[in-house]
């Protein structure tokens, strides 16, 4: 009988690859000065610049053109059924083409996935308020990606609320033994494991 190594690889092709990247609540503004609030999972930060990889056809992408304010709420782990009420919604009417066999039209997102609504201080779209960590933004350039498919958004980010709970004490560091993020992992949603060391370059105070 043929054994495999533990350690041989084959190639695949994946639809997509989500390979464990953190959960964002996207809050934009709507022309009528209303609230959009999206669910995505293709976001990176470079120091305090954000990029957000966004579909060209969706209400976020519309927002952003004309009204570049955003906050970027990051939900725990525990709040994936949360945005899953929002991922087959969209804030388009008519709901574009390629949604249509999938998605519908909710122009209350905030109500529709049981979420609150909060002032923000620098920009002009709320805050989720029951999200951990919320960083106000501002979209300094949006572009297509090679493909014509998405739109990336180069974010600066102005301000960061984060719940005290996930903050050490007296510092401006988040506790990572505490932050426990939703992650999108291949369309499934987890949450972090233990602990297992700490990069050399970490400046987190030791409780």
């Amino acid at each position: 009988m043929k054994t495999i190594s533990p350690d041989a690889h084959v190639t695949i092709n994946p639809k997509i690859l989500y390979f464990g990247t953190p959960v964002v609540l996207l809050s934009t503004e709507n022309a009528d000065a209303s609230a959009n609030l999206a669910p995505m999972s293709s976001a990176w930060a470079l120091g305090h610049l954000v990029v957000l990889g966004l579909g060209r056809g969706g209400q976020s992408a519309r927002n952003l053109a004309t009204r570049p304010d955003m906050v970027i709420n990051l939900p725990a782990a525990h709040q994936w059924e949360a945005v899953e009420r929002l991922a087959p919604l969209t804030g388009r009417s008519p709901v574009p083409v390629e949604k249509r066999d999938r998605f519908r039209y909710e122009p209350a997102k905030f109500e529709a996935a049981g979420l609150r609504p909060a002032p923000s201080q620098h920009v002009r779209p709320p805050r989720v308020a029951d999200c951990p960590l919320q960083l106000e933004a501002r979209a300094a350039r949006i572009h297509p990606d090679t493909t014509g498919e998405h739109l990336i958004v180069e974010a600066h980010v102005l301000a960061v609320h984060a719940d005290a709970r996930i903050v050490v004490p007296g510092t401006d560091h988040v506790d990572p033994a505490s932050w426990n993020p939703l992650i999108y992992n291949f369309r499934h949603y987890f949450g972090l494991g233990d602990q297992l060391g700490r990069s050399f370059r970490s400046e987190t105070p030791t409780r």
